[in-house]
């Protein structure tokens, strides 16, 4: 006898789907979990090269994500540092600055905030609008947390050294070049964060050789020398300070 149905004229045919055996069924599903799986893992691949990049553009410098006016190569964690620029809005509880290479910072006073006009005790007043500063504290990205402000003469100073800096720009490759003398042995990395007086002493030197950028830490290496790391350039990323406070070089 015919086991097929009888289909009436004019009614739309059926195909009949061949069961799957389970077999196939549990095949199917182990092929679904692995794909699951293999997701999961490129993912978190990719996760882990996206945090060991990251740490690497702390140290390394690698402006290409931010810094376009908020901290190319911010490491995360406050650590003693500066920067130098033109004050723009002037408020109670601080002002902003731009440097030149046109990093834009924001710029925290406090109650212990001390201040000097050129070498000279000052107050907050002599900070105005205009006028040309170096802001040494507690640096967060581009955010300093004012410990020292200085305020310079009109145009401030100009070190046969400042024309070198390379400003950040959006999607442009970090400059790679080596001037002066950096120690043989300098690893990124190496060395221990400093803070207090010695580091701004060592940020103050980097500055004046180097302005533009942010200083967001200074390492104090092996040989009693100092790395002095800047944001917010495509160079120079970290500048070298000796035992004396004196710029030896950078790259």
């Amino acid at each position: 006898m015919d086991d097929h149905p009888i289909i009436p004229d004019g009614a739309p045919a059926r195909t009949r789907r061949p069961r799957s055996s389970a077999r196939t069924r549990w095949a199917l599903g182990a092929a679904t979990v692995a794909a699951v799986v293999g997701i999961a893992g490129c993912s978190a691949s990719a996760d882990s090269s996206g945090a060991s990049s990251s740490a690497s553009s702390a140290s390394s410098v690698r402006p290409g994500g931010a810094g376009r006016g908020d901290g190319s190569n911010a490491r995360s964690g406050p650590a003693a540092g500066g920067s130098v620029g033109t004050v723009g809005n002037v408020s109670t509880s601080g002002f902003t600055l731009t440097t030149s290479a046109g990093q834009k910072v924001t710029v925290k006073q406090t109650s212990s905030t001390t201040y000097k006009k050129g070498t000279a005790s000052a107050s907050a007043s002599a900070v105005t609008a205009g006028s040309n500063v170096l802001v040494l504290g507690t640096t967060d990205q581009t955010t300093i947390t004012a410990a020292q402000i200085v305020v310079q003469p009109t145009g401030g100073t100009t070190s046969s050294t400042a024309a070198q800096v390379v400003p950040f720009k959006q999607g442009a490759p970090s400059t790679a070049k080596s001037v002066g003398q950096v120690p043989a042995d300098y690893a990124e990395g190496s060395g221990s964060v400093v803070k207090g007086t010695t580091a701004y002493q060592a940020a103050q030197a980097a500055l004046t050789d180097y302005p533009g950028g942010v200083v967001d830490r200074v390492v104090k290496l092996s040989d009693g020398t100092y790395e002095v790391h800047n944001i917010g350039v495509n160079w120079p990323h970290h500048v070298f300070v000796n035992k004396d406070f004196k710029v030896t070089g950078a790259n």
